[in-house]
């Protein structure tokens, strides 16, 4: 029984870890995109947003993920129950490929 608690308390221990690397992840992926958009090395998302949304009909947005090492933002959809992702230049708002 004790064996079974001990156990249990570290998968709770290891997926709070877990939880709080993904957390500070994104906590850096948001600084890098906000001190780019600063520098005007990337467009503002809604900016890129406004250019993407109108040409993809249909789908609905679930939102966007930033690479900032690549320098490119990619756009979530959903379409006839399928994920739909649009990469896009994060500098020049250029569609640089779709995939699902």
């Amino acid at each position: 029984m004790i064996s079974r608690i001990f156990l249990f308390l570290a998968a709770a221990g290891l997926l709070a870890g877990s939880a709080q690397a993904e957390v500070q992840r994104h906590g850096r992926d948001q600084d890098m995109a906000y001190e780019a958009r600063k520098l005007g090395k990337i467009l503002p998302l809604r900016e890129i947003e406004a250019r993407v949304l109108p040409r993809v009909r249909g789908a609905d947005y679930l939102g966007p993920e930033l690479d900032a090492e690549r320098g490119v933002y990619r756009l979530k959809f959903m379409k006839d129950g399928r994920v739909l992702w649009i990469d896009v230049d994060a500098a020049s708002g250029q569609i640089l490929g779709r995939s699902n």
